[in-house]
């Protein structure tokens, strides 16, 4: 029986709440003997792993040192099973010194893939922002500058190009997510020379199937994939079925690796960035980075199931 993961925050910008870690699920194990799932950056020879991590509600605790020490533990075992992109924003709260805090303890800048956003109205403020945002990570350079949710897009996104050619930032891009702004989007990939987009996907949110994701490929942007889970409403709505008995030649073994293959599986993505509180989630979450992918037939099975169900 798999069970409850739907234990989430409710509200963002909530500090000091975290998910009941107490429970042991099923299937988290620990990492397979075998190399991790990677995607290609198009246009470069940089491989990342195709599971990342996300930090909004889940890392914004305040100052709460107990919380700090358990999210700590919930990055390293991000690391230990193999993951590197982490991503943030000045929006979420203090979840960006949460990272920072946890990553002073681990020691583990050597093995980040840094990336946060710019959430500011303010276009002209893009490097002071950047700067902040590096303080509170403790990072030098992030490896990606994305506009958040497209605000002030025009003006931040110029001075990021500016950045990049400065050699300040290795990659820029814009994000959406819950399925706005698509056709702003799309004519921002058509026209800019971004290495990156972040939107939202999931084997029930799909509309970036139709038009983004294939934009993506055609002008050579990686994708990184918000809301996997819907924010937890997919374990709510499927925990309780059983999975499919095919499952396991789609290389699944839980529901969290249903999600998450069904989305990197797509051709056009390069990372999905799960959030959690849990360790024992992440472990599950990690395990889509291993083992079999489903085809283009299987994929079209996932989603045919959880309809039918």
């Amino acid at each position: 029986m798999v069970l409850d993961r739907r234990k989430f925050l409710i509200g963002a910008g909530l500090t000091g709440l975290a998910l009941n870690s107490s429970f042991l699920f099923a299937n988290s194990g620990s990492t397979p003997d075998s190399s991790p799932i990677t995607r290609n950056i198009p246009g470069t020879e940089e491989a990342i792993p195709a599971i990342g991590m996300g930090t909004w509600i889940t890392f914004n605790v305040g100052g709460d040192p107990a919380l700090i020490e358990q999210r700590t533990q919930v990055l390293k075992t991000f690391f230990d099973q193999g993951g590197t992109l982490v991503d943030g924003s000045p929006m979420y709260g203090t979840a960006s010194d949460v990272v920072g805090e946890a990553l002073d303890r681990l020691g583990a800048r050597d093995r980040l893939f840094a990336a946060t956003k710019i959430w500011t109205s303010d276009e002209s403020a893009t490097r002071q922002e950047a700067e902040r945002s590096g303080r509170r990570w403790g990072v030098e350079q992030f490896d990606l500058l994305q506009v958040h949710n497209l605000r002030g897009w025009q003006g931040h996104l110029e001075t990021l190009k500016a950045m990049k050619a400065e050699g300040q930032v290795r990659y820029i891009g814009i994000t959406t997510s819950h399925g706005r702004r698509h056709r702003e989007f799309a004519q921002i990939m058509e026209r800019e020379p971004i290495d990156f987009v972040q939107l939202t996907y999931n084997v029930l949110d799909r509309e970036a199937e139709d038009r983004l994701l294939p934009l993506a490929q055609e002008r050579g942007i990686a994708v990184i994939v918000n809301r996997p889970f819907q924010g937890g409403s997919l374990f709510g709505r499927y925990q309780s079925e059983p999975l499919p008995d095919w499952a396991g030649d789609a290389g699944v073994s839980n529901w969290a690796e249903f999600f998450l293959k069904y989305i990197i599986s797509h051709p056009a993505v390069t990372c999905a960035i799960p959030a959690t509180t849990s360790v024992e989630h992440m472990k599950e979450n990690m395990g889509a980075l291993y083992g079999a992918l489903p085809g283009a037939q299987q994929r079209q099975k996932m989603a045919d199931y959880v309809r039918s169900l």
